[in-house]
């Protein structure tokens, strides 16, 4: 009996198994807090400070940039980063701008300009727009909002009209991309955030 009662644990659990498959590279997962995601193969997770805002800002999609080269007013103008990452100006076309600082484009752009089409170009490039950041679960109205530099969780709660009465208020769940890669983490209130961000306010338990 007892044999028997033994194997039929057994196959339950081995059922539960298959049915949660375990999570492959690159899987977004849920984490303890201090700690975010991904996870890959063999279960490493890196700590929340790696996803700590560090150094310039680089660019993505969704960014809309000033760029101003001096003296040439047919090229200084409004360029939006497309979904492919780039931006298309006059004279040189396509430049890619995700994944680098406003300092590294204007120097790309400079190099390119100088290459048969002007001698020596000034040029600067600023963020104009930021691209937004996601916020959702237990806030008055969850949404798509505008970033503002310098916006902390907090800010983005606010933004969003506040908590509902069922929220949790001690810590938050964001996303965000890191060189191409997602990870989420728990966070508290005054964690900054980066344009882009999702941010998720859970529902309390109690």
């Amino acid at each position: 009996m007892r044999r028997m009662l033994a194997l039929t644990l057994c196959a339950l659990m081995l059922a539960g198994c298959a049915g949660r498959p375990g999570p492959g590279p690159g899987t977004l997962v849920d984490t303890t807090r201090g700690t975010a995601g991904p996870v890959d193969g063999p279960g490493t997770a890196v700590s929340q400070e790696a996803i700590l805002p560090r150094g310039p800002y680089l660019l993505d999609t969704g960014d809309r940039l000033r760029v101003v080269v001096f003296g040439q007013e047919s090229l200084t103008n409004a360029y939006a980063v497309d979904p492919a990452g780039n931006i298309a100006m006059p004279l040189i076309g396509t430049v890619p701008a995700a994944g680098r600082s406003t300092d590294m484009l204007s120097r790309e752009i400079a190099g390119k300009l100088r290459g048969g089409f002007i001698r020596d170009p000034s040029v600067s490039v600023e963020v104009e727009t930021y691209r937004p950041f996601f916020i959702m679960g237990e806030v008055t109205a969850g949404g798509q909002f505008p970033y503002v530099s310098g916006m902390t969780v907090q800010h983005a709660v606010a933004i969003a009209g506040g908590f509902t009465p069922r929220a949790n208020r001690g810590n938050v769940e964001v996303t965000r991309r890191i060189n191409g890669q997602l990870y989420r983490a728990d966070v508290p209130m005054t964690h900054p955030l980066v344009p882009g961000d999702t941010v998720v306010i859970r529902e309390r338990w109690f």
